[in-house]
């Protein structure tokens, strides 16, 4: 299961308001090679729902991930923060062995 803040929420409502997306859009979460600690990842919206993705739905929000990336995923909540320390969304993933100092990349 992938959790979602209710700050998260929120700002993903924003969003697709602001980009003049319509509900119909879910978070797509992934987990690609690279960044400083060997794994990033990937958030984006996308209307396509493919086969072999698995679906959560939490608060109202419909997260997509695709097979190779759910292993890694497993657990994780995504978080948003506007605080003076940093902007954006953030991943608290317990399966992360070691993240880098932005946040944008982990290892396991």
């Amino acid at each position: 299961m992938i959790q979602v803040t209710d700050k998260a929420k929120e700002r993903i409502q924003v969003l697709l308001k602001e980009e003049g997306r319509t509900t119909n859009h879910n978070i797509r979460v992934s987990v690609k090679g690279g960044g400083c600690s060997g794994l990033m990842y990937d958030l984006d919206f996308d209307e396509k729902i493919n086969p072999s993705d698995q679906v959560f739905e939490d608060k109202g929000v419909k997260i997509l991930v695709d097979k190779k990336s759910l292993l890694y995923l497993l657990g994780t909540t995504l978080d948003f923060s506007d605080g003076l320390n940093g902007k954006g969304f953030q991943f608290i993933n317990p399966n992360a062995s070691r993240t880098c100092g932005c946040g944008e990349s982990f290892a396991v």
